[in-house]
C-alpha cells in the first residue's frame, strides 16, 4: 500500500468515525455475520484448532493467528459487497455535505 493509499485510507477510516458511521457498519457486520452463520463456524474452527492442538498446548495469541485467515476468507462475498457499498454511500455522501 502506497503513502497516498493509507493517507486516504486514514483519512476514510477518521470522516466514518467522526460521523458516527464506523460505528453502525461495525454493528450492521455484526448483524450480517450472525445471520450467514459465520460465527457458528468461525466457533467451530476454533474448537477443532483447540483439539487439534490441545487445550493445554494452545494459547489464546496462537489460536487467533491459525483461525483468523480462515475466518477472513470464510466472510461471504455478499457481506463483503453489502458493506464496502455502504462506505462508499456515506464517503459520498460526506463529501457532497462538506462542499455545499
Amino acid at each position: 500500500m502506497s503513502g497516498d493509499d493509507k493517507r486516504l485510507k486514514a483519512m476514510a477510516n477518521q470522516s466514518l468515525t467522526e460521523s458516527g458511521e464506523k460505528d453502525r457498519l461495525i454493528q450492521l457486520l455484526r448483524t450480517r455475520l450472525l445471520e450467514c452463520g459465520w460465527r457458528d463456524q468461525v466457533v467451530m474452527q476454533c474448537k477443532d484448532v483447540v483439539r487439534d492442538v490441545g487445550v493445554e498446548n494452545i494459547t489464546i495469541d496462537q489460536l487467533i493467528q491459525e483461525v483468523t485467515p480462515k475466518a477472513r476468507q470464510s466472510i461471504p462475498d455478499s457481506v463483503k459487497r453489502e458493506l464496502l457499498q455502504k462506505i462508499k454511500t456515506s464517503l459520498t455522501n460526506q463529501l457532497s455535505a462538506n462542499h455545499k
